[in-house]
């Protein structure tokens, strides 16, 4: 194995029993790892249900202490580190136990890289873009050739990535606000700042709270560092303005270190005509933004990485892309309606961004638990383009207060995601786009937004193949 307790402990955090909260993917990982380098775990988590019962097997198999359907306080209160799974928020009483007993509260994330001390990573943060813009990173590093992957909040836990028997060299991780709040000692080969609005207010007392998380990107900047933003975000430039590093930026609006020359249709970074607009295989703007923000950070990264040879594969990388799932992805036409899935917009500039890219009339369908945002900013795209809304779930009734009685017809429906695809495909005419972008977490309804947008997917085929 690559990694051994003193790898693991390299930070002089561990001294004794580690606890992890929460055993989804990144908990289970944080426990195998700390395990295997002969840390004594302890894992816990409040929820029961047969995949939980399969990740309590495999972590007891490996020596872990594991609880489910609840937490020993007590315990967490007497452990040397506390590891906080993303998905469990800072307020829960593990948490609180732990910060008032003084115990020290880490990320998975923290906890990787720790285990890989020689990494090479392009840490990726923002509101909006964040999973598009890792996985771009990711296949340009592996087209040059590299031995890379992409990890962090785009699924794959960087825990895991360690405990292969052959890591990679190279890394693009996706870090959230929360992993960003318990990552003390983040230190990116470059880091990137995609964009700033409002978030997680059902977590963040407010948005100077949720900002103040993603500035912790920079906590650990020297002269050394060097940092990519959006030179078109008022706010990411006041974010970085007194950052210590070099600074490179990628603009749509104008010409920037990375900039999209609309009037030779170009995408240019570094003084480099890479490929024109049209070779580029995503839609909208967001997505232009999305291509320069991975070129240059990957340019940006290493110079040999700007050589003429490695230029030509960065063209090739770009060409070759293709959307995410979740992610604008268009799910297919039926009965000459195009169904677009866009599960993983969770909040309300993302959903804009989306409505922005829409040049057909859309049905948008909008809901989900709210996180606090209003909906009214979306007025202005939704009378542009939307034929209707349907407003469903826990925030249906804030979403019809915000945009009802308005230009486009809104309609309000209940928690039956049936009923929301059916009559969305009922509102659609022949040529119009039905576009799931809740603008609202998932979990009303569903585990998590792979599940939303896999119903989604599954509703739109199956009632035209019936």
């Amino acid at each position: 194995m690559p990694n051994t307790p003193e790898t693991t402990a390299r930070a002089g955090f561990i001294s004794g029993e580690v606890a992890v909260v929460g055993l989804a993917r990144s908990g289970r990982s944080a426990a195998l790892l700390l395990a295997r380098a002969g840390t004594k775990v302890y894992a816990s988590d409040f929820g029961r249900s047969a995949e939980l019962d399969e990740t309590a097997a495999e972590l007891r198999a490996a020596g872990v202490d594991v609880q489910l359907g609840g937490h020993d306080l007590a315990r967490l209160a007497n452990a040397s580190l506390v590891v906080a799974s993303p998905g469990v928020p800072p307020d829960a009483k593990p948490f609180v136990a732990a910060r008032a007993a003084g115990a020290a509260i880490v990320s998975e994330i923290e906890i990787g890289l720790s285990a890989l001390p020689r990494l090479s990573y392009i840490a990726v943060t923002g509101t909006n873009g964040k999973t598009t813009t890792t996985a771009f990173i990711a296949h340009i590093l592996k087209t040059l050739g590299l031995h890379a992957a992409s990890a962090g909040n785009i699924g794959t836990p960087l825990t895991e990535l360690a405990m292969s028997t052959t890591p990679p060299d190279w890394v693009a991780l996706e870090v959230s606000s929360f992993q960003l709040h318990d990552t003390p000692s983040i230190d990116p080969t470059v880091g990137v700042l995609t964009n700033l609005s409002a978030n997680h207010l059902d977590r963040y007392d407010g948005v100077e709270a949720y900002y103040g998380d993603k500035a912790l990107m920079f906590r650990n900047a020297t002269a050394a560092s060097r940092w990519v933003s959006n030179a078109d975000d008022a706010d990411v430039q006041g974010m970085v303005e007194h950052v210590a590093g070099s600074h490179l930026r990628f603009s749509v609006q104008r010409e920037a270190d990375a900039w999209l020359d609309r009037t030779t249709g170009e995408l240019v970074v570094l003084g480099q005509r890479l490929i024109a607009r049209d070779e580029l295989p995503l839609l909208g703007d967001h997505n232009v933004a999305n291509a320069l923000t991975a070129s240059l950070a990957v340019m940006a990264a290493d110079p040999r990485h700007r050589e003429p040879a490695q230029l030509d594969r960065i063209r090739a990388a770009l060409r070759s892309f293709s959307a995410l799932e979740h992610r604008i992805e268009t799910v297919g036409e039926f009965a000459h309606v195009t169904f677009i899935n866009d599960s993983k917009t969770t909040n309300v500039a993302s959903t804009l961004v989306a409505l922005r890219g829409m040049t057909r009339p859309t049905v948008l369908l909008l809901g989900g638990k709210h996180k606090g945002e209003p909906y009214t900013d979306l007025l202005p795209e939704l009378e542009r383009t939307a034929r209707a809304v349907i407003a469903y779930g826990e925030a249906g009734p804030l979403i019809e207060q915000d945009l009802g009685g308005g230009a486009v017809p809104l309609t309000r429906l209940g928690s039956s995601f049936d009923d929301v695809v059916a009559t969305a495909r009922r509102l659609a005419h022949p040529g119009d786009v039905v576009l799931l972008s809740p603008a609202c977490s998932s979990y009303d309804m569903f585990d998590n937004y792979e599940q939303r947008g896999a119903v989604f997917k599954r509703l739109a085929s199956a009632a035209h193949a019936g």
